[in-house]
C-alpha cells in the first residue's frame, strides 16, 4: 500500500526547501534574473503549492497562483520526502514517479537548486 502525506506534511516541507534556499547566498545570487513560477501538486490528494522566485527570493504560496513555468506533479507522499530532502529526484523521475513539465534548462536549474540545497 502506497503511503499518503497530507497537504500539511506537503507545506512543511516545501518551508524547508523555501528556506535552505532563502539562507543560501550563492543559491540567490546565482538566481536573481532567473524569475520563475513553480506550480507543485499531488496526484492523489487536493494539494497545491506555488513557489515564487523572483530576483533571487524564493517564496512559497498556497494554491496555484498566475501562470507556471514549471509544474512539479507527483504522490503526495513522494513530494513531501523530495522538498524535504530525503530523497533526490533522479529516481522518480526516470521511473515516471515525478513527473517535471517545463522548458528543459528551467528544469536542469530546478534539479540543481535541489543539489545545492540538500547536497547528493
Amino acid at each position: 500500500m502506497t503511503k499518503v502525506a497530507s497537504h500539511d506534511e506537503i507545506s512543511k516541507s516545501l518551508r524547508a526547501f523555501v528556506d535552505g534556499y532563502n539562507r543560501n547566498a550563492r543559491l540567490k545570487a546565482m538566481n536573481r534574473d532567473w524569475n520563475r513560477t513553480v506550480l507543485v501538486q499531488a496526484t492523489d490528494i487536493p494539494s497545491q503549492h506555488t513557489l515564487v522566485l523572483r530576483d533571487g527570493e524564493l517564496t512559497l504560496l498556497e494554491g496555484a497562483a498566475g501562470e507556471a513555468d514549471l509544474t512539479v506533479t507527483a504522490g503526495s507522499d513522494l513530494l513531501a520526502d523530495l522538498f524535504a530532502g530525503e530523497i533526490t529526484p533522479t529516481e522518480p523521475y526516470l521511473d515516471g514517479r515525478l513527473k517535471v513539465l517545463g522548458r528543459e534548462e528551467d528544469i536542469i536549474r530546478l534539479d540543481f537548486i535541489s543539489l545545492m540545497i540538500w547536497g547528493e
